[in-house]
């Protein structure tokens, strides 16, 4: 089947439909008829962790608007967008969005950071966040605000839009010659790594300052903390056996212990890796991109730079390490885990199933909904394995209509404790409210996974649903998207 041949979510019309196109796929996922409303409904019983109370079962991802100020700050785009995410009705915000802990660590130069500088002004954010979830749902009873602390390693662009500044901690040979970084290239060293872990416990010392109930040591998507994850060809403290790729963790985590005591933890990890992909030569026309497709990776067996990755096969997964990382983190005292999987950058098909891809991306090489298995499944291995931990599950947004369908079975199961949102809070920030109040869904609203999220600031233009959110649609940079589109031969 190719991706033009792939049936689109919302032809289906009834939960009924969709499960019979799942069983056309050959895909066991639990789905739903009726959704239940209110108390009762499995989506609305509270969650206990760790001394917190989180008050339903919906999440809102860490979402990168790339439009905060050059100095960190944040921007209207950016509050506005918080306020959405405490309106939302999810009951868990987590990490708000990737908080760079230094300024060469940011993603693109609008990423914001938290100093002494913008303390006050993310301190009034939260504030605002907070605010408007009571708005919405008439007190903030149950709510719980993360931050994310990030540093973008090889994904570092922290002065132009345009020019990357990888920082990276071992040789990866496809994604060197992707980034054009010649074996003379510079590694962090280890005393910039300790440099670097002050960073995380410095700047979590002022989130809990401001209030924040958590703090996101991140490990995913190709960024900095995920790379330590896969170092295995790095010498020193920091690569090798799976005790030095796991010392970055560690040492923030009692940094943080010690700096700002009471302070929860959680952590987003990409739980499993696959080979870079990219657009395949033999489907790319002058008219389209092409559907996705591995790099060769035949004369680097056994594979070394994945993480979550079998070596013999790096287009599978081998959760082994995943679990050891994961009981390494709960002996650390967190219990609170956020699973996805891959990159963004290199494998977005594993990381966001969509049935339109970013720019820089490849059409999907699979019917999505395989994607979103896939996701399903990992959480739910996790979670048998560590049923004592919570667990956010990702990849939803691509459901569509029967994401809350999917997400009540699978808590319903006990595959997942949560269900986290991403793009959709772009498009649709109010579903969870929707859902639980037993309002219809707002079908107009549905994310569809065009991915102009993605491609935007890809190009340097700040993140946004610009399909359907007038708030983009009308903005001067809606017509530079569709330009970037055509270009890119996205069909």
């Amino acid at each position: 089947m190719k991706f033009g041949d792939y049936v689109k979510v919302k032809s289906l019309q009834t939960a009924m439909g969709f499960r019979e196109n799942l069983q056309r796929l050959g895909l066991d996922m639990p789905c739903d008829d009726a959704l239940e409303a209110g108390p009762a409904s499995p989506m609305a019983a509270p969650l206990k962790v760790d001394g917190l109370t989180i008050g339903n079962r919906y999440t809102v991802h860490p979402m990168e608007g790339w439009d905060a100020l050059n100095d960190g700050c944040p921007s209207d785009n950016t509050r506005r967008r918080w306020e959405r995410f405490g309106s939302s009705g999810a009951k868990l915000i987590w990490g708000c969005e990737a908080i760079a802990v230094r300024p060469d660590g940011r993603a693109n130069p609008n990423q914001l950071m938290l100093n002494a500088h913008t303390e006050a002004e993310i301190g009034a954010m939260r504030e605002s966040l907070v605010a408007a979830h009571r708005t919405a749902m008439g007190d903030d009873k149950g709510l719980v605000v993360g931050l994310q602390l990030t540093h973008s390693g090889r994904f570092c662009k922290p002065n132009d839009h345009h020019k990357m500044e990888p920082m990276i901690l071992y040789r990866h040979p496809l994604l060197d010659r992707r980034q054009k970084l010649g074996p003379d290239y510079p590694l962090i060293s280890d005393g910039e790594i300790r440099r670097l872990i002050d960073d995380y416990v410095q700047t979590a010392k002022r989130a809990a300052k401001l209030g924040f109930e958590f703090v996101d040591v991140k490990a995913c998507h190709g960024y900095l903390g995920h790379e330590f994850l896969s170092a295995k060809t790095r010498d020193g403290e920091f690569g090798g056996s799976l005790e030095n790729r796991t010392r970055f963790l560690r040492e923030i985590v009692a940094g943080i212990k010690a700096e700002a005591p009471g302070m929860k933890f959680g952590m987003r990890i990409s739980a499993a890796d696959l080979v870079p992909f990219r657009p395949d030569p033999a489907l790319t026309t002058a008219d389209a991109m092409g559907a996705g497709a591995p790099e060769d990776f035949a004369n680097l067996l056994p594979y070394r730079y994945g993480f979550g990755t079998k070596e013999s096969d790096p287009l599978a997964f081998d959760l082994s390490e995943t679990k050891s990382v994961i009981a390494i983190a709960r002996d650390l005292g967190i219990h609170l885990f956020n699973i996805t999987l891959g990159s963004p950058y290199y494998n977005p098909h594993l990381t966001r199933p969509a049935l339109y891809p970013p720019s820089d991306g490849y059409h999907p090489p699979e019917d999505p909904l395989i994607g979103v298995m896939r996701h399903l499944n990992v959480v739910r291995e996790l979670k048998q394995a560590f049923p004592g931990a919570v667990f956010v599950g990702s990849g939803y947004t691509y459901l569509q209509e029967f994401l809350p369908n999917v997400a009540q079975a699978a808590v319903r199961a006990g595959w997942t404790d949560s269900v986290g949102l991403g793009r959709m809070m772009l498009s649709y920030p109010d579903l969870p409210a929707d859902v639980l109040a037993g309002r219809p869904l707002q079908r107009k609203r549905l994310c569809r996974t065009f991915s102009d999220c993605t491609t935007a600031p890809r190009h340097g233009l700040v993140s946004g649903c610009y399909p359907l959110d007038a708030h983009y649609k009308k903005s001067p940079e809606m017509a530079k998207v569709a330009a970037i589109k055509k270009a890119a031969k996205i069909s």
